[in-house]
């Protein structure tokens, strides 16, 4: 395939405008070391990282492979506790907790989900992967310039054109444009009115229209009808996500897969209830009894602390009830094969579709 524009290309050093998106939780060392193998760009998910681990991967992606790899970080501004709310929303909660046989102040425990701080910055300066990219806006500019005096590439999420204009005034060098279809959390952070978020489809070409720099298309997309579509839209390329849940190289739980086989067009949803800020997951109890969204749930990513207790508990028993199951608006891209062939498949159906067009 010959790719006619190659901003990204040229910019990240790769052979196909692919990025194999970062799906915190899910996505592994292995998959993003096989999508870069494979001619794309590979991502780690570092925001649930703490610096040892984040060392720890770096170190297998770059023993593994030379090839570009990008490394993605949450950019939220943590919240302050609110007592009164958490409160109510563990009473909310209490008739599962009761199910489950949990006490009512269960731990949390799980993953962490903290903002891009400077001591993972320190990791990254040691390491120094070709790009860092940020989800819910950026982090503190002096971070940032850090980034770009070592050469990093920095790129970040937008949900609207606006905030597209904004990465580009804080020095983003591409942008993705994330639609409504995306699977996972939306990175927006300048409105959070989810009814308000445009699909893929209608965001890609204003946010092409609205910067300078490449943009990503991101939501939706799981095969070379949709890369093809959005090249034609004006975008650079693409990142795609849901398409890899069923890869060998996935972390993705076995419960997580069965409801992805299962799962069609009508199956997802947004909602607030596992961490506190909009996310696609496909349909479950949880969701249908309690949201999909509930204005009780805490500030993200505090609502984890009396959701998690819950996943916790019934995963074991063989229950997705309580589980985020990450999708996207189209989960039967999802694949089963390897990474580097799926990433291989991309490639011939975009040929192929945007030879129907000529």
């Amino acid at each position: 395939m010959k790719w006619h524009d190659r901003r990204l290309l040229d910019l990240f050093e790769i052979e196909h405008p692919i990025l194999q998106a970062p799906m915190a939780g899910v996505s592994s060392p292995q998959m993003a070391i096989a999508a870069s193998e494979a001619g794309g760009l590979g991502s780690i998910a570092a925001a649930m990282l703490t610096p040892e681990t984040l060392r720890s991967e770096l170190q297998l992606v770059q023993q593994a492979t030379g090839r570009s790899i990008n490394l993605n970080f949450f950019a939220h501004k943590s919240p302050a506790a609110d007592a009164d709310r958490e409160g109510r929303w563990r009473e909310r909660l209490s008739p599962y907790y009761r199910e489950l046989g949990l006490p009512p102040d269960a731990s949390a425990g799980g993953p962490v989900r903290a903002p891009f701080n400077s001591a993972q910055c320190d990791v990254l300066l040691e390491y120094r992967p070709k790009v860092v990219s940020f989800h819910f806006g950026m982090p503190d500019s002096a971070l940032v310039e850090k980034l770009k005096a070592a050469r990093i590439i920095v790129i970040s999420s937008a949900t609207s054109a606006e905030e597209a204009r904004w990465l580009e005034q804080q020095g983003c060098d591409a942008i993705i444009a994330q639609g409504a279809e995306a699977g996972g959390h939306r990175g927006m952070f300048l409105n959070d009115d989810i009814a308000r978020q445009a699909g893929t489809m209608a965001l890609v070409p204003q946010v092409v229209d609205a910067v300078k720099v490449p943009v990503i298309a991101a939501g939706g997309i799981g095969d070379g009808r949709g890369i093809a579509a959005a090249l034609a839209l004006g975008a650079a390329g693409v990142q795609i996500g849901t398409a890899f849940l069923l890869t060998p190289e996935a972390k993705t739980a076995p419960l997580h897969r069965a409801a992805l086989k299962q799962a069609d067009d009508n199956s997802t949803t947004l909602t607030n209830l596992f961490t506190g800020r909009p996310a696609r997951s496909i349909v479950n109890r949880y969701i249908r009894e309690v949201g999909p969204m509930n204005p009780d749930a805490p500030a993200f990513p505090l609502a984890a602390g009396a959701s998690y207790p819950l996943r916790a508990a019934s995963e074991p028993k063989g229950s997705s009830d309580f589980m985020p199951l990450w999708s996207g608006q189209a989960p039967t891209f999802a694949r089963e094969m390897p990474t580097a062939a799926l990433m291989a498949r991309f490639v011939e159906e975009t040929t192929a579709a945007v030879g129907r067009f000529r």
